[in-house]
């Protein structure tokens, strides 16, 4: 029985930057996936033909740990990464919204951002915003507990947010990152996940990966595990662990081939880690709220044209339809092709067991308007 000092399951960004600073101390690692290819949410791979990938994915200009392991591996952000300065905002009927995102970079963008677009949002739908914001940020420092007994939308209105902020603001940015509309999920949630980068807000900006990430995010990482001395096994899947009493001492694969280590860590999704950790701990009070949590679905297309679909490569959202968020992508991360467009869906439940044609007729009807 082969035995390492660590047994990682899972070859996603998490995983994968596990094995290489385990590596990087001297440690012997194993890096097992399920899928035939590495990086997770953020892998890409070809498939009957095209090109694709897990889903539309942005680099964010503050981001600090995965440029730092980058760095580490070789790789300079600012080489695979298109920037976008503006992301819009489109509305039936009217002139989109254009925002401007990097308060260095381009401060003249942002600041006609916020100044502009009164054709959709006045000033006093923006204004409504900042005790939202204001509130929002300071109560979560204080008591984030409280947070939890709101949902976004009920922040939202407790704080008198205008429905135009609301429908042209916060939804696109609810559903483009969250993909669930702000009634779905708490202020708690919401607020934590912006409050970690607010020191680092003047960075801002975002970027479109110029090309999969699989070749240039999980690849150069799995490169220097291996050049460390780590394996890294595809399609290969953890059907349970071995238990020494309750101590967790290696892994058993589906086809019945045993690894044994003095420790594992879990690096897939929640679904995969309450199918391994239900199996030996579904008793255990630690694992009690970990285990009842719900799995939330994603539903990406991603389509090829004879020409591009919208005039530049930029992060768009469309606010009150099926269509979170989309971007054109035949400029920077699928070059191969004249046009290419990757959307997320929402609400993701809704076109989980459609059909492939019926979800292609609610994305052009969706476009039209």
């Amino acid at each position: 029985m082969e035995r390492y000092d660590t047994i990682i399951v899972g070859a996603g960004l998490a995983g994968l930057t596990t094995a290489f600073e385990l590596s990087e101390r001297g440690l012997s690692v194993l890096v097992v996936e399920k899928e035939k290819v590495i990086g997770g949410r953020t892998a890409s791979w070809e498939e009957k033909g095209m090109l694709v990938e897990s889903g539309l994915h942005r680099h964010i200009g503050y981001y600090k740990a995965l440029p730092s392991i980058l760095k580490k591996v070789g790789v300079n952000i600012n080489d695979i990464v298109q920037w976008e300065e503006k992301i819009d905002i489109l509305i039936h009927g009217r002139q989109p919204i254009i925002l401007g995102l990097s308060p260095v970079y381009h401060p003249t963008a942002m600041i006609k951002g916020l100044l502009g677009n009164n054709h959709a949002i006045e000033f006093q739908d923006k204004f409504s915003l900042m005790p939202f914001f204001v509130t929002g940020f300071w109560r979560y420092i204080k008591n984030p507990e409280a947070l939890d007994q709101y949902s976004v939308r009920e922040y939202a209105e407790r704080y008198n947010v205008t429905e135009n902020a609301l429908n042209y603001m916060l939804i696109p940015l609810s559903t483009g990152i969250f993909f669930l509309p702000p009634e779905r999920y708490s202020a708690k949630v919401f607020f934590g996940l912006f409050f970690p980068a607010m020191p680092y807000f003047y960075k801002m900006r975002v970027g479109a990966y110029l090309g999969g990430m699989t070749e240039l995010l999980a690849n150069p990482i799995a490169r220097a595990i291996e050049k460390n001395g780590g394996i890294i096994k595809t399609s290969t899947c953890v059907n349970h662990l071995i238990l020494d009493h309750e101590r967790v001492c290696g892994v058993v694969l589906e086809d019945g081939k045993k690894f044994e280590s003095t420790s594992v860590v879990l690096a897939t999704n929640l679904g995969g880690a309450k199918s391994i950790i239900g199996q030996h701990f579904s008793n255990n009070p630690a694992f009690e709220h970990m285990l009842k949590l719900p799995t939330m679905p994603a539903i990406t297309i991603q389509m090829e044209f004879s020409e591009p679909v919208l005039p530049y490569d930029r992060t768009t959202f469309g606010p009150l339809t099926a269509l979170a968020s989309f971007a054109e992508q035949s400029r920077s991360t699928f070059t191969h092709v004249p046009g290419r467009l990757s959307i997320i869906l929402t609400p993701p439940e809704k076109f989980l067991d459609m059909a492939d044609e019926a979800i292609c007729q609610i994305i052009i009807k969706e476009q039209k308007n």
